[in-house]
């Protein structure tokens, strides 16, 4: 089978292209598969992070690409679209993550249907930060989708709001295995600069406003200084509200911060390092930090919204708290340390996940879907 996707590839970094690249080399075993790729991802004025793009050290996996779609450039939209055609593939995959992309990969789903099937897979249907203009673009998107693949039920039922008749599979985010084993706990804190036997919660990924890091310090404010709080992550935007509460905080709060992009070989020693991880978000459909947590056998504390109660509070991987508030999110965390068989319960279910959760199993089953269609 011709397999085509399109998407962000190396050299663009972050959880998108490291998916894509993960997913790109399970169906290349199997199938002929071509990656076509962005030339300009997003605008610069549009990025509010540091670069979109791998840097010298950093450990992504290179994927052989063909860089056409200019995002910018509707002229590229038809380029794109008549190259994809020519290589005439059986199947078309793309992914969807923000509304930005509608126009772009709608104008070139909607031509490609013709030719061929188009899967699109749905890391959001409605943004985390969303705006009067996502429902039609997502819509204009859609139109262009032979089926669709979400990744949690959430997800699914935005989806069905905005396309009642729609055609989709629900299928799991697979688990990241690039990362090696965990290293022991003693030497990952040595390496990160931390206070030894403390009780560890990492707030890891891209500082974004829905993810709820202020919800996280002012619960961590409660908090005796026993416990240490390891924030790892690019901000995106300004820093400065979550400084305000870390410099009104009493002297003797443990918190170690790294502000930037954290780099593939630096993300063991975090996740080794932690007890627990915490994605107090305001806002999700599903999270790849939690295939980071499985990975590393690091249970997690959630908000019950999206996707997050269905993937983690049902399969037994962590805690949910009720609401996304200080106290909820005080309150679980409370409970975690309180009594260490919740740890040894999650370990053991995160086990069995990982087991299920392998990107064989997501390649057959996405093809298998597209079979149907």
């Amino acid at each position: 089978m011709k397999i085509a996707i399109l998407s962000c590839f190396y050299p663009y970094r972050g959880g998108i292209s490291q998916f894509n690249a993960c997913l790109y080399g399970e169906l290349s075993k199997r199938h002929i598969v071509k990656a076509f790729n962005f030339k300009r991802q997003y605008p610069e004025f549009l990025f509010p992070g540091k670069t979109q793009y791998v840097t010298a050290d950093d450990e992504a996996v290179p994927v052989e690409s063909e860089s056409l779609l200019d995002t910018a450039n509707p002229f590229s939209y038809i380029s794109t679209y008549r190259a994809i055609r020519d290589w005439k593939p059986d199947v078309l995959i793309v992914r969807y993550w923000m509304t930005y992309f509608a126009p772009s990969l709608g104008y070139i789903t909607r031509k490609m249907k013709k030719h061929c099937k188009v899967i699109s897979i749905l890391d959001n249907v409605i943004p985390h930060e969303p705006h009067f203009f996502d429902a039609p673009l997502t819509k204009y998107f859609l139109k262009g989708s032979t089926g669709s693949v979400t990744l949690c039920e959430a997800v699914s039922k935005d989806l069905l709001d905005l396309q009642p008749d729609a055609r989709y599979a629900v299928i799991q985010h697979p688990l990241y295995s690039h990362f090696g084993q965990k290293k022991d706990r003693a030497e990952a804190e040595r390496t990160l600069g931390l206070q030894p036997g403390r009780k560890n919660i990492l707030f890891f990924g891209l500082i974004r406003t829905y993810k709820g890091l202020d919800i996280l310090l002012e619960a961590f404010e409660k908090l005796t200084d026993d416990y240490q709080l390891i924030i790892a992550g690019e901000p995106y935007g300004s820093f400065d509200k979550y400084q305000e509460i870390i410099d009104r905080m009493p002297e003797g709060k443990n918190i170690s911060m790294n502000l930037k992009y954290i780099k593939d070989s630096e993300v063991t020693d975090y996740f080794s390092a932690a007890d627990v991880a915490v994605l107090p978000y305001r806002s999700a459909t599903q999270s790849g930090i939690s295939s980071v947590s499985y990975h590393f056998e690091v249970p997690m504390i959630v908000t019950d919204v999206g996707g997050l109660k269905e993937t983690i509070g049902d399969a037994g991987t962590g805690l949910v708290a009720p609401v996304g508030t200080p106290e909820a999110i005080y309150s679980e965390i409370i409970r975690y340390f309180s009594d260490p068989s919740i740890k040894e319960d999650c370990i053991r279910n995160i086990r069995e996940e990982k087991e299920r959760l392998s990107w064989k199993s997501f390649a057959d089953r996405l093809l298998e879907f597209a079979g149907t269609l």
